[in-house]
Protein backbone atom coordinates (compact mmCIF):
# COMPACT_ATOMS: atom_id res chain seq x y z
CA UNK A 1 0.00 0.00 0.00
CA UNK A 2 2.77 2.41 0.91
CA UNK A 3 4.38 1.07 -2.76
CA UNK A 4 1.28 2.22 -4.27
CA UNK A 5 0.79 5.66 -2.43
CA UNK A 6 4.25 6.64 -3.13
CA UNK A 7 3.75 5.92 -6.69
CA UNK A 8 0.85 7.95 -7.13
CA UNK A 9 2.70 10.59 -5.34
CA UNK A 10 5.33 10.46 -7.52
CA UNK A 11 2.69 11.19 -11.09
CA UNK A 12 1.66 14.39 -9.39
CA UNK A 13 5.11 15.83 -8.93
CA UNK A 14 6.02 15.31 -12.65
CA UNK A 15 5.72 18.55 -14.69
CA UNK A 16 2.96 18.74 -17.14
CA UNK A 17 4.36 18.39 -20.92
CA UNK A 18 2.97 20.89 -22.92
CA UNK A 19 0.85 20.16 -26.11
CA UNK A 20 2.64 20.18 -29.58
CA UNK A 21 1.53 23.75 -30.91
CA UNK A 22 1.87 23.72 -35.04
CA UNK A 23 4.25 25.16 -36.51
CA UNK A 24 3.61 28.34 -38.77
CA UNK A 25 3.94 28.19 -42.16
CA UNK A 26 7.62 29.33 -43.50
CA UNK A 27 7.82 31.87 -46.69
CA UNK A 28 11.54 32.36 -48.27
CA UNK A 29 12.27 36.24 -47.47
CA UNK A 30 11.59 38.10 -50.99
CA UNK A 31 14.48 39.67 -52.46
CA UNK A 32 14.26 43.42 -53.01
CA UNK A 33 15.83 43.42 -56.70
CA UNK A 34 12.56 39.97 -57.38
CA UNK A 35 9.51 42.74 -55.45
CA UNK A 36 11.49 45.96 -58.08
CA UNK A 37 12.14 44.32 -61.03
CA UNK A 38 7.83 42.76 -60.94
CA UNK A 39 6.83 46.76 -60.49
CA UNK A 40 9.33 47.68 -62.99
CA UNK A 41 8.04 44.90 -65.53
CA UNK A 42 3.91 45.87 -64.62
CA UNK A 43 4.60 49.67 -65.25
CA UNK A 44 6.65 48.85 -68.15
CA UNK A 45 3.32 47.22 -69.42
CA UNK A 46 1.11 49.71 -68.56
CA UNK A 47 3.30 52.39 -70.28
CA UNK A 48 3.54 50.35 -73.45
CA UNK A 49 0.18 49.86 -73.66
CA UNK A 50 -0.72 53.64 -73.07
CA UNK A 51 1.80 54.60 -75.69
CA UNK A 52 -0.16 52.59 -78.31
CA UNK A 53 -3.42 53.76 -77.37
CA UNK A 54 -1.67 57.31 -77.07
CA UNK A 55 -0.22 56.58 -80.67
CA UNK A 56 -3.39 55.15 -82.14
CA UNK A 57 -5.88 58.34 -81.17
CA UNK A 58 -3.25 60.44 -82.68
CA UNK A 59 -2.98 58.52 -86.09
CA UNK A 60 -6.84 58.21 -85.96
CA UNK A 61 -6.46 62.44 -85.08
CA UNK A 62 -4.25 63.17 -87.83
CA UNK A 63 -5.80 61.05 -90.81
CA UNK A 64 -9.15 62.89 -89.48
CA UNK A 65 -7.18 66.86 -89.81
CA UNK A 66 -5.10 65.19 -92.97
CA UNK A 67 -8.74 63.96 -95.25
CA UNK A 68 -11.23 67.47 -93.55
CA UNK A 69 -8.00 69.86 -95.08
CA UNK A 70 -7.67 67.67 -98.65
CA UNK A 71 -11.89 67.37 -98.58
CA UNK A 72 -11.57 71.89 -97.62
CA UNK A 73 -8.95 71.81 -101.02
CA UNK A 74 -11.26 69.78 -103.57
CA UNK A 75 -14.25 71.48 -102.59
CA UNK A 76 -12.34 74.80 -102.82
CA UNK A 77 -10.75 74.11 -106.20
CA UNK A 78 -14.40 72.87 -107.78
CA UNK A 79 -15.85 75.98 -106.63
CA UNK A 80 -13.45 77.92 -107.99
CA UNK A 81 -13.35 76.31 -111.44
CA UNK A 82 -15.77 73.37 -112.04
CA UNK A 83 -18.63 74.42 -109.75
CA UNK A 84 -18.30 78.07 -110.95
CA UNK A 85 -21.03 79.36 -112.40
CA UNK A 86 -20.42 80.80 -115.64
CA UNK A 87 -22.34 83.31 -117.62
CA UNK A 88 -24.58 81.92 -120.34
CA UNK A 89 -23.62 83.79 -123.83
CA UNK A 90 -26.65 84.74 -125.91
CA UNK A 91 -26.04 85.40 -129.18
CA UNK A 92 -28.12 86.98 -132.45
CA UNK A 93 -27.20 85.05 -135.87
CA UNK A 94 -29.21 86.38 -138.16
CA UNK A 95 -32.43 88.58 -138.93
CA UNK A 96 -34.65 87.70 -141.65
CA UNK A 97 -36.84 89.84 -143.66
CA UNK A 98 -39.73 88.04 -145.06
CA UNK A 99 -43.13 87.88 -146.86
CA UNK A 100 -41.97 91.73 -147.77
CA UNK A 101 -44.72 93.86 -149.47
CA UNK A 102 -45.70 97.06 -150.02
CA UNK A 103 -48.63 98.84 -151.88
CA UNK A 104 -48.33 102.89 -152.89
CA UNK A 105 -50.30 104.91 -150.38
CA UNK A 106 -49.03 108.60 -151.19
CA UNK A 107 -48.03 109.08 -154.66
CA UNK A 108 -46.89 112.78 -154.70
CA UNK A 109 -44.52 111.79 -151.40
CA UNK A 110 -44.20 108.21 -153.29
CA UNK A 111 -44.60 106.54 -150.19
CA UNK A 112 -45.79 102.87 -149.09
CA UNK A 113 -47.78 101.08 -146.67
CA UNK A 114 -45.23 98.49 -145.92
CA UNK A 115 -46.33 94.68 -144.47
CA UNK A 116 -43.29 92.06 -143.59
CA UNK A 117 -42.83 89.45 -141.44
CA UNK A 118 -39.23 89.82 -138.92
CA UNK A 119 -38.02 86.92 -138.26
CA UNK A 120 -34.86 86.42 -135.76
CA UNK A 121 -32.48 83.44 -134.92
CA UNK A 122 -31.25 83.90 -131.21
CA UNK A 123 -28.98 81.33 -130.03
CA UNK A 124 -28.05 80.54 -126.24
CA UNK A 125 -25.16 78.44 -124.72
CA UNK A 126 -24.47 77.35 -121.50
CA UNK A 127 -21.01 76.67 -120.70
CA UNK A 128 -21.98 75.31 -116.66
CA UNK A 129 -21.92 71.85 -115.95
CA UNK A 130 -25.17 72.31 -114.42
CA UNK A 131 -28.52 73.19 -116.44
CA UNK A 132 -30.20 76.33 -117.01
CA UNK A 133 -33.40 77.15 -116.65
CA UNK A 134 -34.89 80.63 -118.30
CA UNK A 135 -38.16 82.28 -118.37
CA UNK A 136 -40.34 83.48 -120.99
CA UNK A 137 -38.33 86.13 -122.92
CA UNK A 138 -39.17 89.00 -124.85
CA UNK A 139 -37.37 90.77 -128.40
CA UNK A 140 -38.17 94.36 -129.12
CA UNK A 141 -37.16 95.56 -132.24
CA UNK A 142 -36.94 99.24 -133.19
CA UNK A 143 -36.79 101.45 -136.10
CA UNK A 144 -35.96 105.20 -136.38
CA UNK A 145 -36.17 105.28 -132.64
CA UNK A 146 -40.07 103.68 -132.96
CA UNK A 147 -40.70 100.00 -131.74
CA UNK A 148 -41.97 98.03 -135.23
CA UNK A 149 -42.88 94.93 -133.21
CA UNK A 150 -42.08 92.54 -130.17
CA UNK A 151 -41.58 88.57 -130.50
CA UNK A 152 -41.86 86.65 -127.19
CA UNK A 153 -40.14 83.15 -126.78
CA UNK A 154 -41.63 80.18 -124.39
CA UNK A 155 -39.39 78.89 -121.59
CA UNK A 156 -37.19 76.76 -121.40
CA UNK A 157 -33.83 74.71 -120.27
CA UNK A 158 -30.58 74.74 -121.41
CA UNK A 159 -28.35 71.60 -120.91
CA UNK A 160 -25.29 71.46 -119.17
CA UNK A 161 -22.38 72.64 -121.81
CA UNK A 162 -24.80 72.84 -124.59
CA UNK A 163 -26.82 75.60 -127.18
CA UNK A 164 -30.10 76.00 -127.86
CA UNK A 165 -31.81 78.31 -130.84
CA UNK A 166 -34.81 80.10 -130.85
CA UNK A 167 -36.59 81.39 -133.74
CA UNK A 168 -38.70 84.44 -133.03
CA UNK A 169 -41.18 85.79 -135.53
CA UNK A 170 -43.22 88.94 -135.57
CA UNK A 171 -45.26 91.24 -137.54
CA UNK A 172 -43.96 94.23 -138.54
CA UNK A 173 -46.02 97.08 -137.71
CA UNK A 174 -46.37 99.12 -140.78
CA UNK A 175 -48.01 102.13 -139.25
CA UNK A 176 -44.69 102.67 -137.75
CA UNK A 177 -42.07 101.84 -140.59
CA UNK A 178 -44.27 103.12 -143.47
CA UNK A 179 -43.71 106.76 -143.14
CA UNK A 180 -39.71 106.04 -143.63
CA UNK A 181 -40.38 104.36 -146.41
CA UNK A 182 -39.65 105.77 -149.85
CA UNK A 183 -40.94 104.25 -153.17
CA UNK A 184 -37.66 105.35 -155.03
CA UNK A 185 -35.38 103.94 -152.39
CA UNK A 186 -37.23 100.22 -152.34
CA UNK A 187 -36.74 100.32 -156.18
CA UNK A 188 -33.29 100.74 -156.45
CA UNK A 189 -32.36 99.08 -152.57
CA UNK A 190 -31.68 100.85 -149.62
CA UNK A 191 -30.12 99.50 -146.02
CA UNK A 192 -32.62 100.53 -143.17
CA UNK A 193 -30.83 100.03 -139.73
CA UNK A 194 -33.18 98.12 -137.13
CA UNK A 195 -31.90 98.25 -133.13
CA UNK A 196 -32.84 95.10 -130.91
CA UNK A 197 -33.35 95.01 -126.90
CA UNK A 198 -33.20 91.03 -125.68
CA UNK A 199 -33.95 90.41 -122.02
CA UNK A 200 -34.15 86.38 -120.22
CA UNK A 201 -34.08 85.81 -117.00
CA UNK A 202 -32.98 82.24 -115.83
CA UNK A 203 -31.60 80.43 -112.75
CA UNK A 204 -28.38 77.94 -112.55
CA UNK A 205 -28.47 75.37 -109.79
CA UNK A 206 -25.53 73.36 -109.34
CA UNK A 207 -25.73 70.10 -107.15
CA UNK A 208 -28.34 71.88 -105.25
CA UNK A 209 -25.15 74.24 -103.85
CA UNK A 210 -24.04 76.68 -106.01
CA UNK A 211 -27.00 78.75 -107.11
CA UNK A 212 -27.21 81.71 -108.99
CA UNK A 213 -30.24 83.70 -110.69
CA UNK A 214 -29.31 85.17 -114.12
CA UNK A 215 -29.97 88.28 -115.93
CA UNK A 216 -29.22 88.34 -119.33
CA UNK A 217 -29.64 91.66 -121.68
CA UNK A 218 -28.36 91.94 -125.19
CA UNK A 219 -28.76 95.10 -127.45
CA UNK A 220 -28.08 94.74 -131.40
CA UNK A 221 -27.44 97.01 -134.40
CA UNK A 222 -28.80 95.21 -137.40
CA UNK A 223 -28.42 96.47 -141.33
CA UNK A 224 -31.20 95.02 -143.50
CA UNK A 225 -30.51 95.65 -147.20
CA UNK A 226 -33.84 95.91 -148.66
CA UNK A 227 -35.13 95.75 -151.93
CA UNK A 228 -38.13 95.64 -154.00
CA UNK A 229 -37.22 92.65 -156.00
CA UNK A 230 -36.73 90.20 -153.25
CA UNK A 231 -39.19 88.91 -150.60
CA UNK A 232 -36.94 87.60 -148.54
CA UNK A 233 -34.49 89.91 -147.07
CA UNK A 234 -31.60 88.30 -144.48
CA UNK A 235 -29.47 90.68 -142.50
CA UNK A 236 -26.56 92.22 -144.28
CA UNK A 237 -24.34 93.21 -140.56
CA UNK A 238 -25.10 92.21 -136.75
CA UNK A 239 -23.31 93.43 -133.82
CA UNK A 240 -24.35 92.59 -130.61
CA UNK A 241 -23.02 93.54 -126.82
CA UNK A 242 -24.27 91.25 -124.35
CA UNK A 243 -24.21 91.64 -120.17
CA UNK A 244 -24.89 89.64 -117.55
CA UNK A 245 -26.52 90.34 -114.15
Amino acid sequence: MATAGHHGEAEKNEPTKPLALPSPTVHPAANNDDVEAAAAAAKSGRSAQYLRRRRCVIWCGGCCVTSAVVIGIVILALALTVFKVKDPELTMNRVTLEDFGGDLRDTEQRQLSVNATLNADISLKNPNVASFRFDRSETEFYYAGETVGVAYAPDGEVGADRTVRMNVTLDVLADRISPNVNLTDLIFGQDYNLTSYTAISGRVNVLGIYKRNLDIKMNCSITLEVSALSSSVQSKSTNCVASVS
